[in-house]
């Protein structure tokens, strides 16, 4: 069965358990926020509580969205190989830091320090698929990592609230630490290469397969930077991580503060819209190879978030509005599907490291919503309504960008479908 498909054991499942782990580590404080015991031993008391917590999420990714840049250059110049396991063994450090944090300052640092050693996880699955796999199965590709991306959290919201409640949050952290190097740390160190040709178990079949060029495709092209189409992606990733982390990080508190599930309820909701999000990758992932409009996809996901966020503020069933927020969530999880495959799909092998570096950098926006959401949840009393509809507006500039990109993309498609013994002029 693996005969000519090792590209999958060898890339796709370490970088697969490497999102799995890392949104653990990442959006897993979404959920430890919600214990009192966490809120009330790092001091986030008080009137300002809620932009307390926000500034958690802030600083993270501010430091995440930085880091993007500098990150893309080291990739191309170092590998994904080596950068990988550099930046593993400084999450599972990070880890044991915030589970020792006696202060909200200390433990603000932690996350400072984990944001710019997960900067680099876009680049790398960005310089891999790039180097492993062959054009027309860049979907699929992006949908392995991008599935640890949404199942870890939808499992780490179940896992964080068992150890929570069964030991104290700190120990949330240690188990985090200890599954990136018992775990992900092996698994880029015994069976990922940077590149096929440095395989020593790649068969030759499956390298000239790898290498085949698309007869369909466009030959390499203008860079990146060039083709306006990259820049309208990056505006519509700033939209969808200021929405996707908007929606994640409030989310649990949202149920818990907003509309009085319990914690076990919560957790259903939570782990739910995760897996909604993994649902929509996964579709997003076999549409976007079937029919070769992944703008036009994005287009549909922007108008779709923007009517389940709306139906959200108007149900009055707080199941209803928590599964909207969820569909909502899931909904820009595949938007960033699909910005991940435009990263390839616009740059080289050469700059798949930088293109990603900077399109990560658009997380920047996701830092700012974490905390506006919490601000103005405190000025409101408790009230989540303003900060949804501030959502609902971003989710409509992300529609309105992705419209300018879809006459190129069919005029594309529709040049792409030609015989190729019929002459275009």
């Amino acid at each position: 069965m693996l005969k000519g498909n090792k590209r999958w054991i060898y890339i796709a499942l370490p970088i697969f358990f490497f999102w799995f782990f890392g949104q653990i580590d990442k959006l897993g404080i979404s959920i430890i926020q919600t214990d009192q015991g966490f809120l009330n031993d790092l001091g986030i008391t008080g009137a300002d509580k809620n932009a307390k917590i926000g500034m958690i999420t802030f600083v993270f990714t501010i430091s995440y969205a930085l880091s993007n840049i500098f990150w893309g250059f080291i990739i191309d110049k170092l590998g994904a190989r080596k950068t990988g396991i550099l930046g593993l063994t400084a999450w599972a450090i990070t880890m044991v830091i915030g589970g020792l944090s006696t202060s909200y300052e200390m433990f603000i640092v932690s996350r400072i320090i984990l944001g710019i050693g997960e900067g680099m996880m876009i680049p790398i699955c960005g310089k891999f698929i790039s180097n492993w796999f062959h054009q027309r199965e860049l979907g699929r590709a992006q949908s392995s990592w991008l599935a640890g991306n949404y199942l870890g959290p939808a499992c780490g919201a179940i896992i964080l609230t068992l150890v929570i409640a069964t030991f104290h949050w700190q120990a949330a952290f240690f188990i985090l630490a200890a599954f990136n190097v018992l775990i992900v740390l092996p698994m880029f160190i015994f069976l990922t290469r940077d590149t096929p040709e440095e395989h020593p178990r790649l068969d030759k079949e499956e390298l000239a397969y790898i290498r085949q060029s698309d007869s369909k495709g466009s030959t390499k092209k203008q860079s990146f930077v060039q083709d306006f189409r990259y820049w309208i992606v990056w505006f519509g990733m700033l939209v969808a991580s200021f929405l996707f982390f908007g929606i994640s990080i409030w989310l649990p508190t949202y149920l818990v503060g907003a509309k009085g599930f319990t914690r076990e309820a919560m957790t259903g909701i939570t782990s739910l819209s995760w897996l909604f999000a993994l649902g929509f990758v996964l579709i997003c992932g076999y549409l976007s190879d079937k029919t070769k409009r992944p703008g036009l996809l994005a287009t549909i996901l922007f108008l779709l978030t923007t009517l389940f966020l709306t139906a959200a503020i108007l149900s009055p069933q707080p199941v209803m509005a928590g599964v909207c927020m969820g569909l909502a969530m899931g909904a820009q999880g595949g938007v960033f599907h699909l910005s991940n495959l435009f990263i390839v799909k616009f740059s080289t092998p050469e700059t798949a490291g930088r293109a990603a570096g900077l399109m990560g950098f658009t997380n920047i926006l996701g830092g700012f919503s974490s905390y506006i959401m919490g601000w103005m949840v405190d000025i409101s009393g408790g009230d989540f309504g303003p900060s949804i509809v501030m959502l609902i507006i971003a989710a409509s500039l992300g529609f309105i960008a992705y419209l300018f990109t879809l006459k190129k993309e069919a005029s594309e498609l529709k040049l792409e479908n030609v015989p190729p013994n019929r002459v275009t002029v």
